[in-house]
């Protein structure tokens, strides 16, 4: 899939581990939405429960006929309330243990196979800088025996003129 985008100039080895990196951040992208999602749910349901207990307890506080009365209902309305809260607490660290796990469980899947193409591609990138060092060097080689063999002839030319102008000087 990602592969036929990538430029055909780059190396197999890199578009390998292109690819593992794409895969791997696709699937933990999945996993923080799918967490992400069931957070926002979470917090819906508990805003819900809490505004329907909010309006029972309103309904039955503006009934009250005395403050005896209202203070006994306050006082009621006070833990399911809490237990709610306490109960979205225990849902929300478990969905938090859980997408946890299920990072961990991708990163398990995934790491192996891009920690593989990243030394593939770093073999290979070793490899190509190598072999043009080499030729680097063997160009430096070529041009200074070049160098070399142009001094030597010009040395040699050189060296027969200034006889010549010797031998015609006497």
């Amino acid at each position: 899939m990602f592969t036929n985008s990538i430029s055909p100039s780059l190396s197999p080895a890199l578009k390998s581990h292109l690819e593992a990196q794409c895969n791997f951040a696709t699937e933990l992208s999945r996993k923080l939405f799918d967490t992400a999602q069931q957070l926002s749910e979470l917090h819906l349901r508990l805003a819900q429960d809490l505004l329907q207990e909010w309006s029972n307890a309103s309904q039955q506080l503006l009934s009250a006929r005395d403050t005896g009365e209202f203070m006994s209902l306050a006082a009621a309305q006070l833990q399911p309330g809490s237990n709610k809260l306490r109960q979205y607490q225990q849902q929300l660290g478990n969905l938090v243990a859980s997408a946890n796990v299920e990072m961990n469980r991708t990163a398990e899947n995934h790491l192996p196979e891009t920690s593989r193409t990243a030394v593939a591609f770093a073999d290979e990138v070793v490899r190509k800088t190598a072999e043009e060092t080499e030729k680097a060097t063997q160009r430096q080689r070529d041009m200074i025996e070049k160098m070399h063999a142009t001094g030597r002839s010009d040395g040699v030319a050189r060296g027969r003129e200034s006889s010549r102008q010797s031998d015609q000087a006497h």
